[in-house]
C-alpha cells in the first residue's frame, strides 16, 4: 500500500510514521503525537490534515521512542516537521530537548544543520538512520502534481 492509498485519517498518520520510524531507527519503538497543525485548507482544529487535498500544510508531530520493554528513551524522542514549500514537500527532523545536536532538513536531498546557528554541518555519526527515516517519510506523503 502507498502512502497515496493510505486514507489520511490521524490514526493511520501515526502508524505511518510510527513504523517508518520503527523500521530505520532500530531497535526503538515509536509513537507518534501531534502537536501542531496550521495553514491546512478546510481542517478542524486539532485534526490531521489529507495531504492529497490540502494546499498548504505545517505539521508538527514529536515521535516518542521506547525500549522493547516498552520503558521511555526521550533522550531518542524526535520532532518532525512537515511542510509544503511549493510543489515540494519538505521535512525538518531534530532531536527534541537536545538544540546542541545537528538537525535535519530533507527537501529534494539531506542538509544537515548545527541546531544553534542554523548553518551547514557534517552528519552526525548517528545521522545515517535518520536520513534514511527522512526519506522514506518523504517518498511514503507524496504529494500528486497541482492540477
Amino acid at each position: 500500500m502507498t502512502g497515496n492509498e493510505i486514507q489520511q485519517t490521524a490514526q493511520n498518520w501515526s502508524v505511518l510514521v510510527a513504523s517508518a520510524a520503527d523500521v530505520c531507527l532500530k531497535p526503538w519503538l515509536h509513537a507518534v503525537v501531534l502537536t501542531d497543525v496550521a495553514d491546512v485548507d478546510d481542517q478542524k482544529h486539532g485534526s490531521t490534515p489529507d495531504l492529497i487535498t490540502a494546499r498548504s500544510i505545517d505539521l508538527i508531530v514529536r515521535i516518542e521512542c521506547r525500549n522493547r520493554e516498552g520503558d521511555r528513551l526521550p533522550e531518542h524522542d524526535l520532532e518532525l516537521e512537515i511542510y509544503r514549500s511549493g510543489n515540494d514537500l519538505n521535512l525538518m527532523l531534530t532531536w527534541c530537548d537536545q538544540p546542541d545536536r545537528p538537525m535535519l532538513w530533507q527537501g529534494q536531498h539531506p542538509v544537515w544543520m548545527d541546531g544553534t546557528s542554523g548553518q551547514r554541518c557534517q552528519p552526525p555519526e548517528d545521522g545515517a538512520p535518520l536520513e534514511s527515516f527522512a526519506r522514506r517519510l518523504r517518498a511514503l506523503l507524496v504529494l500528486p502534481e497541482q492540477s
